[in-house]
C-alpha cells in the first residue's frame, strides 16, 4: 500500500517516458539481432516477451524491495553486435552464446569484481561519463527541429512554461501537449497497432566454440562496458547507495532463465534510469522508486503484448520522442556536468571524459562509454603524477575538505 502512497502522476509519466524512449530507440536493432539468425515472427515476439518480463521484473520487484529507483534494461549495443555478427549461426547456437553471456554477467555480480572497478572512479568521472551519455540525447531533442519545427518549438515553450509555473509536471504536460498535436495533425501511426498475446518460443540452445567466441564475449564486453559502466554512474549521480554487485547478479541469472526465449543480455540501465532518478520524476528522492516500479509494470505489459504494444509506442513520431527524451534529462545533464567540474583538480580529465563519451567513437566495437572513462583516468593519471606526496601534507588536505 506503501507504493500507491507514494505514487504521483510525475513518477509514472516519468516511468512511461522512459519506457517509450528506450523501447522507440532501439527496439528497431533488436528486431534486426533475431532476424540475423533468421528469427520468425513468432520468434521475434518471444523475444519481446522474454525481454518485457525480464526487464519489468528485474525493475519493479527490487525498486519495491529496496525503496530506490532500480531501472534495468536491455543491451542496445549487445544487439547491435549481435546484429551485425550475427550473420552465419543458428538461433540455436544464438541462446547457447546467450547463456555463455549470462553466466559471466552473474559471476561478474557475485564476486564483486565490478563494483570494485567502478568503485576506484572518481566521482567527478562518473558524472561527466553520464553527462556525455546523456547529452546527445539532449543534442536530439534540438536536432528534431530540422524535420519538426513546429512541434519541437511547441513543447520546448511547453516545458519552460511548465517548468516555471508547474515544475513537477514539467514533463507530463509537455508530452500531452505534444500528443494532442500530433494526433490533430493525424501524425500517430496507429496502422502498426495489432492486439495479440506474445506467446514464448523456448529454443534449445546449442554450444560451440565460435559461438561463444564470435558472440557471447562481445556480447559480454559491450554490455559491461557501454551499459553497466554507465548504468553505475547514473546510479551514484543520482546519490543513491545501491548494493551494486546484487544487482548484477540480478540482471545475469534473468538473462540465465530469459536466454532460451529471446532474453539475449539485460543490464542496469543509464538514459531511462536518468529519466526515472532525476527530480522530474519526483521531488523526494525516497519516493522516485515509484517510477521505477511504474516502468517495469509498463514492461511486463509490453512482454504480454509483444509486438501490439511496440506497435503502441512506435506510433509515436521520432521527433516528439527525441525532444521528450531531450527535455526530460535537461536536469539531470546539468548536475553531471556541475558535478564533473565542481573539483579543479579533476575538472580537465572529466571534460576529456565527457567529451569522448559524447564523441560516440567506437574502437574494437566497444563504445565511447568506456573509451570516455579510459581517457579521463589516463588524464588523471598524468596530471598526478608526483604528486602522491604533497597532497597527503595537511595543509593540501585541508585544501581538499574545504
Amino acid at each position: 500500500m506503501r507504493f500507491f502512497k507514494d505514487l504521483s502522476l510525475s513518477a509514472f509519466t516519468a516511468g512511461f517516458v522512459a519506457v517509450l524512449v528506450g523501447f522507440t530507440s532501439s527496439v528497431a536493432i533488436v528486431f534486426q539481432a533475431a532476424l540475423a539468425f533468421g528469427a520468425t515472427p513468432e520468434v521475434i515476439s518471444s523475444w519481446m516477451w522474454a525481454l518485457g518480463l525480464g526487464m519489468g521484473l528485474a525493475s519493479a520487484l527490487p525498486s519495491l524491495w529496496l525503496r530506490m529507483p532500480v531501472m534495468i534494461a536491455w543491451s542496445t549495443p549487445g544487439a547491435a553486435v549481435l546484429a551485425v555478427a550475427g550473420a552465419g549461426y543458428s538461433m540455436n547456437e544464438a541462446v547457447g552464446a546467450f547463456i555463455v553471456c549470462a553466466v559471466l554477467i552473474t559471476i561478474a555480480g557475485a564476486t564483486g569484481w565490478f563494483e570494485r572497478v567502478m568503485n576506484k572512479i572518481p566521482m567527478a568521472i562518473a558524472s561527466a561519463l553520464l553527462a556525455g551519455v546523456l547529452a546527445r540525447f539532449g543534442l536530439q531533442a534540438f536536432i528534431a527541429a530540422q524535420t519538426a519545427l513546429p512541434l519541437v518549438l511547441l513543447m520546448l515553450a511547453a516545458y519552460l512554461l511548465a517548468k516555471r509555473f508547474m515544475p513537477r509536471y514539467a514533463v507530463p504536460l509537455t508530452l500531452l501537449v505534444a500528443i494532442v498535436f500530433v494526433a490533430s495533425r493525424g501524425q500517430l501511426a496507429w496502422s502498426g497497432v495489432h492486439f495479440k498475446l506474445a506467446m514464448p518460443v523456448f529454443t534449445m540452445p546449442v554450444f560451440t566454440l565460435q559461438a561463444a567466441v564470435s558472440l557471447a564475449l562481445p556480447l559480454f564486453v559491450v554490455t559491461m562496458a557501454s551499459q553497466n559502466l554507465p548504468g553505475v554512474a547514473a546510479i551514484r549521480a543520482a546519490g543513491y547507495d545501491m548494493p551494486i554487485s546484487k544487482l548484477i547478479t540480478i540482471s545475469g541469472v534473468a538473462t540465465l532463465v530469459l536466454a532460451p526465449f529471446g532474453g539475449f543480455a539485460l543490464n542496469l540501465s543509464a538514459i531511462t534510469a536518468a529519466i526515472c532518478m532525476g527530480r522530474e520524476a519526483h521531488d523526494d528522492p525516497a519516493r522516485r522508486y515509484t517510477a521505477a516500479v511504474s516502468c517495469g509494470a509498463i514492461y511486463v505489459v509490453i512482454g504480454l503484448f509483444g509486438a501490439a504494444v511496440t506497435g503502441l509506442l512506435t506510433a509515436f513520431p521520432k521527433e516528439l520522442v527525441a525532444a521528450i527524451a531531450g527535455f526530460a534529462l535537461l536536469g539531470t545533464i546539468g548536475g553531471g556536468l556541475a558535478a564533473a567540474v565542481r573539483d579543479e583538480s579533476h575538472r580537465e580529465a572529466a571534460l576529456i571524459t565527457f567529451l569522448v563519451t559524447l564523441s560516440g567513437v567506437t574502437l574494437g566495437g566497444i563504445g565511447s562509454a568506456f573509451w570516455g572513462v579510459v581517457a579521463g583516468a589516463i588524464a588523471l593519471g598524468i596530471q598526478h603524477l608526483g604528486r602522491a606526496a604533497p597532497e597527503s601534507s595537511p595543509s593540501n588536505a585541508e585544501k581538499a575538505s574545504r
